[in-house]
């Protein structure tokens, strides 16, 4: 007897139906998967066939095909576990065929017959809101799909807690099973404001005022110095003077993450933006993305929030020069030999490193013993490109000792968010005919030069600057965005003169920091 009941796959963070069928007939006792299954799915059977024993169902002695249509199609995941089995049941009488007509089910089967969580929900939510429909999924995934919001952007989604559970429900109501209800809360962590704040780290106005600068217009920052000066404790306190996410910008970031495997089940995803952190250490793939799936990599876990490079001097030069893509397009493309798969990638690249191989360059003790040509060596690892594509360029100097026993009254990152959430309030007011734009650092630089209020003789002196110092096209906007970003933190409607020199003093820093 044959059965069919509808699923869904996630390639990349959108998923396609699927449709799972079940054919049983006389035979040699046999299981066949076919539909350009992976591994994964095709050990669907040991734990369907388990999870049916243990459930108290009976495991047909037949020949068993599984057809995971369409069969071009590469599927990966455990979450074919549910609608195999279901259809399964149905092939066998178990029960009634029209009964899963307008279910999408997706979900892991343990061997005791419980449904474990999966990955990608919030995509499959989407995909059941588009196609219509009762979406099946594990409990656990429950809080993360019904993110998207009421009403027709909505698919019903059901609850599975264990297969037993499922099959009962279906025999009592069929397709029209009933919704499950939200218990979960946001999530309780304490706001990394009241964690990681500015007030704790002395001195360091400049590189304090560049992080500013750059929380508020979106803008990439590299900060260079001794070590032990403090780059990295700053860089850790950005997300704490970082807006909180917005709704669509939440459901960006959860697809994401949900995909990669970071979302806990049972717990809805907070609003704080992303703050990645990989070691110096990572590979290619790690940092762009890619393996079996492929996955998301760490520019695309990024996606609306910040990734910290610590080291950046160490990373090799080919991983480094592989973030120019999506430092300028705001995504990354995986091309594999049968398709391609688009990521999100809008991030924030805040970077940190030391001006020579023994981090003494840029001393006044007579530490460093690198030559000239060591030093031009050690900085050629960043690439005139990936340079120009950081807006900012700090230095980060050392700390006088007996400043760090002296209570300075330091400001506080709540003071600082202030000052950024007006900025990022003004950017939105402005650009808020240009759909998807959400700062300065994304607006084009084409229309930021006819409409962002810059005075003449802040062009004229950028365009001075610009001769002087050899910048290029791709930096002469970005200078702009900067200077744009500056005089909104000031609260100024135009940019003048101050705003832009402190722009072009960013920029400049890059050759003697």
């Amino acid at each position: 007897m044959l059965a069919a009941i509808r699923s869904a796959t996630v390639i990349g963070i959108d998923a396609l139906d699927i449709t799972v069928e079940v054919d049983v007939v006389a035979g040699l006792p046999s299981w066949t998967i076919v539909g350009l299954a992976s591994n994964a799915v095709r050990e669907a059977r040991e734990r369907v066939t388990s999870a049916l024993a243990n459930s108290g169902f009976d495991v047909p002695s037949r020949r068993v095909t599984v057809n995971l249509s369409p069969a071009d199609v590469r599927k990966d995941g455990t979450s074919f576990d549910l609608p195999i089995a279901l259809a399964l049941l149905a092939a066998t009488g178990a029960l009634k065929p029209d009964a899963l007509g307008g279910l999408i089910a997706a979900g892991e089967l343990g061997l005791d017959g419980s449904i474990r969580a999966i990955r990608g929900t919030l995509s499959l939510s989407r995909a059941a809101a588009r196609a219509g429909g009762c979406l099946l999924i594990p409990a656990a995934n429950v809080p993360e799909a019904t993110l998207i919001g009421g009403g027709d952007r909505t698919a019903r989604i059901v609850a599975a807690t264990t297969l037993a559970q499922v099959v009962q429900q279906i025999r009592a109501h069929g397709a029209n099973l009933p919704a499950a209800e939200l218990e979960a809360r946001e999530p309780q962590a304490p706001d990394i404001a009241d964690v990681l704040d500015f007030a704790d780290v002395a001195g360091q106005a400049a590189a304090k005022r560049a992080l500013e600068i750059a929380a508020a217009g979106g803008h990439n920052l590299l900060m260079m110095g001794p070590p032990g000066t403090g780059k990295t404790m700053l860089a850790r306190r950005l997300p704490g003077i970082l807006p909180t996410l917005t709704d669509d910008e939440r459901l960006e970031v959860v697809a994401i993450h949900s995909v990669g495997g970071l979302v806990i089940p049972g717990t809805i995803p907070s609003r704080t933006p992303p703050f990645r952190a990989p070691h110096h250490t990572i590979s290619l793939a790690g940092l762009i993305g890619g393996g079996p799936g492929p996955r998301p990599g760490e520019v695309s876990l990024a996606h609306r929030g910040v990734l910290f490079l610590d080291e950046l001097l160490e990373l090799p030069r080919h991983v480094l020069d592989a973030m120019r893509q999506p430092l300028e397009d705001g995504r990354v493309v995986i091309a594999r030999a049968a398709n391609a798969v688009a990521f999100p990638a809008r991030f924030q690249l805040i970077a940190a490193a030391n001006p020579c191989k023994c981090g003494h360059a840029a001393s006044n003790d007579g530490r460093c013993h690198c030559s000239a040509a060591d030093i031009e060596r050690y900085r050629s690892r960043l690439s005139g490109p990936l340079a120009d594509r950081i807006d900012l360029h700090a230095h980060v100097g050392a700390v006088e000792i007996a400043s760090l026993r002296t209570a300075r009254g330091e400001e506080s990152s709540q003071a600082i968010r202030a000052r950024v959430s007006a900025a990022r309030t003004r950017q939105q007011e402005r650009f808020a005919h240009l759909g998807g734009v959400r700062t300065n650092a994304e607006v084009p630089g084409r229309w930021l030069t006819a409409h962002g209020g810059f005075t003449d003789d802040a062009r004229a002196f950028l365009e001075q600057a610009a001769a002087r110092l050899g910048i290029s096209a791709r930096g002469y906007h970005r200078a702009m965005r900067v200077a744009r970003t500056i005089a909104d933190l000031d609260g100024a409607a135009e940019v003048d003169n101050a705003a832009m020199a402190e722009a072009l003093r960013y920029r400049a820093k890059a050759k003697d920091s």
